[in-house]
């Protein structure tokens, strides 16, 4: 995969240097155009040379879940902050996590804490659950299943 991925900056800095401009919008097109040149050529290669173009849409969708979920959690506590009533309900939950490597908790409990209004307290020393405190919690259950859902089972099949 690391193979695969030098070869993509190699061909956006290609593109770069023969278009002349280098620019956010030019590299990002050449890094998308590279992505396209390479997926091109290893159409009919081995299934373990594809796992590239397999992670990097992965990724990208990662990211973009995040983000989404951070802008969410920004304006909650901005308008949180902004208006006279405070309508924050705070709680502690204890969440089984199914990340087995410290690499893999320590990415997740990171994600967690740059969201805003969550933050992770404690792991536990078997490393089989975190404790998570979040400003609003109104149903214990369905912030469980969208962190498992949405957070963890997506960084997961990243990292694996």
């Amino acid at each position: 995969m690391l193979k695969y991925f030098l070869l993509n900056l190699l061909l956006t800095f290609v593109w770069v240097a023969l278009t002349g401009q280098l620019n956010y919008t030019n590299f990002a097109f050449g890094l998308i155009l590279g992505f396209f040149i390479l997926w091109m050529l290893t159409r009919n290669s081995k299934p373990q040379d594809k796992e590239y173009f397999y992670r990097v849409p992965k990724i990208l969708v990662f990211i973009l879940n995040f983000l989404y979920d951070m802008l969410e959690a920004n304006l909650r506590v901005a308008i949180d902050v902004v208006t006279p009533n405070l309508h924050a309900t705070p709680g502690i939950i204890k969440y089984d996590i199914d990340a087995k490597t410290d690499f893999e908790i320590t990415m997740l409990t990171n994600i967690i804490a740059l969201t805003p209004g969550t933050m992770v307290i404690d792991i536990a020393d078997d490393k089989s659950h975190i404790f998570i405190h979040t400003m609003y919690l109104k149903d214990k259950e369905k912030f469980i299943n969208r962190m498992k859902e949405r957070t963890e089972k997506k960084l997961l099949e990243l990292l694996r």
